[in-house]
Parts: C-alpha cells; sequence; structure tokens
C-alpha cells in the first residue's frame, strides 16, 4: 500500500476550504457553469471530504488498537507452550502423548505470530489527528495473518489432546483444560477483530481517496477546474488568478 500520509490528504483538504473562500471573495463575478465548481456543490465536496479523513484516521487507529490487543495475547504464546508440555510431563502420562504434544508444541515454538510493522519504512501507530504520521497496513499482512491463523490451530489441538489425558489436571488455573480454553476464545476474538478492523480501514482509505482523488470529481481535480475557470473570467496576470494559482494541491503518488 501506499505510504502516503495523512498530512498530505488533510492539506489538500485544508487548501480546498482556501480556495473556494477565495472563490467566494469574488462574488458575483465567481458564476462558472460547471456544476461541480460552484461554490455550494464544492462545499458540499469538502463537508464529505472531511467526513472520509476522520472515518480514515478513526478506522486507523481501530486497527492499530487491534492489532496491538492480538499481539498482547498471542506475545506469551510460545512461553505458554513451553509450560504445557511441562505440565503434562508432569503428570505421568505415556511417553506417546507427551511426544504428541511435544510435536504440536514445535510448531507452535517455529510460528512466531509477530505483526510485521513496517512497510516502506513507514511505522504502524496510532492516529490522534489527520497531522500525524500514517498508519499503513503490511504490505504482506496475508503472510503475517497466516502466522496468527496457524497458532490457533495448533493451540486447539493441543488443547483437544489435553483434554483426553485423564491424567493431566494441573492446580495453577492457566494451565487448566479450563483456562486454556478461554485463552484460545481470546486467541481467536482477537484475531477476527484484526481481520474486521483492517478491512474497514481498506474501506475507509478507499472512500477517502476517492473524495480527494477521484478522476474529475475528487478535490483535487475539482480544484484544477476551478483554477482554469478563474484563468478564464480575470486573465492569467490577474490578482484573482494569482490568489487561486497559489493554493497548492498534491497528487497522490503514482496518480
Amino acid at each position: 500500500m501506499s505510504t502516503y500520509s495523512e498530512i498530505g490528504h488533510a492539506k489538500n483538504v485544508a487548501n480546498f476550504e482556501d480556495l473556494i473562500n477565495r472563490c467566494v471573495g469574488f462574488g458575483v463575478s465567481y458564476n462558472p457553469s460547471l456544476n461541480a465548481i460552484k461554490i455550494a456543490n464544492m462545499n458540499t465536496l469538502r463537508t464529505n471530504a472531511l467526513a472520509a479523513l476522520a472515518s480514515s484516521v478513526s478506522a486507523g487507529t481501530a486497527y492499530v488498537n487491534a492489532v496491538d490487543n492480538r499481539q498482547f495475547i498471542f506475545d506469551p504464546l510460545q512461553k505458554m507452550g513451553t509450560r504445557i508440555i511441562s505440565a503434562l510431563k508432569a503428570c505421568g502420562t505415556s511417553d506417546a502423548v507427551v511426544k504428541d504434544a511435544l510435536s504440536i508444541n514445535r510448531k507452535i515454538q517455529g510460528k512466531r505470530a509477530k505483526p510485521i510493522k513496517e512497510v516502506e519504512n513507514t511505522q504502524v501507530q496510532a492516529i490522534p489527528n489527520p497531522n500525524d504520521p500514517p498508519v499503513e497496513i503490511p504490505k504482506n499482512v496475508s503472510v503475517s495473518q497466516l502466522s496468527f491463523d496457524s497458532m490457533i490451530e495448533h493451540y486447539s489441538k493441543l488443547i483437544d489432546l489435553l483434554a483426553s489425558v485423564v491424567l493431566y489436571n494441573p492446580n495453577e488455573n492457566e494451565l487448566k483444560v479450563v483456562g486454556l480454553n478461554t485463552l484460545l476464545t481470546s486467541m481467536k476474538t482477537s484475531n477476527t477483530a484484526v481481520i474486521t478492523a483492517t478491512t474497514n480501514y481498506i474501506n475507509a482509505r478507499i472512500n477517502r481517496d476517492n473524495l480527494v482523488y477521484a478522476k474529475n470529481t475528487g478535490v483535487v481535480e475539482v480544484a484544477q477546474d476551478c483554477k482554469d475557470y478563474v484563468k478564464s473570467v480575470f486573465g492569467t496576470k490577474s490578482p484573482q488568478y494569482k490568489q487561486v494559482s497559489s493554493i497548492r494541491f498534491t497528487k497522490r503518488r503514482g496518480s
């Protein structure tokens, strides 16, 4: 995904408001035939773009919170796997059962569920407002997701095995089958929350980009049409055109 910052998006929308105000100042002389650059319609576009920016920021923050919460739950799982194996060995069950458990635990130890939080040198972090650094969804999120899905699968198999062992009944609540099932539920819930948050964030970004950058209808292109109209009415060297031509809009990278 692009590493283009929310700062650029917010700046474009802020500059669009400035452009609208300049055009309002031209009074009745500003009277375009193109609907998109009429004052009322530009104000509507600005309002929608601001809402989309806010939604993108909110969705980004929710995404980061979901990722952090899932990581809090998954981080101790490898150590927990080691404790489970030790408890199983200590309960006096057969070597065959221990061997099966060790096989599952090797997979747990080999699947470190770590989200990759860096994309093209951009760090994932919460966004309190549009002027802070961007949240980015990892390009290889699908690969990272497999790691979490695998960890859930391995733990589910290990818990099923433990449930079949009559002798396995440790005094530590977190190691009991009931406690481990509670942990498994938390793993699944937190993982689903990240998947949902990722989808919401992607959709919020798409909506934001459509309103700010869409061909012919986005803020950036409507602003250019507005500038062209002002130039046609007042002339290239007019003070009116100089007012609007100095207002900068940045296209999305790659567009």
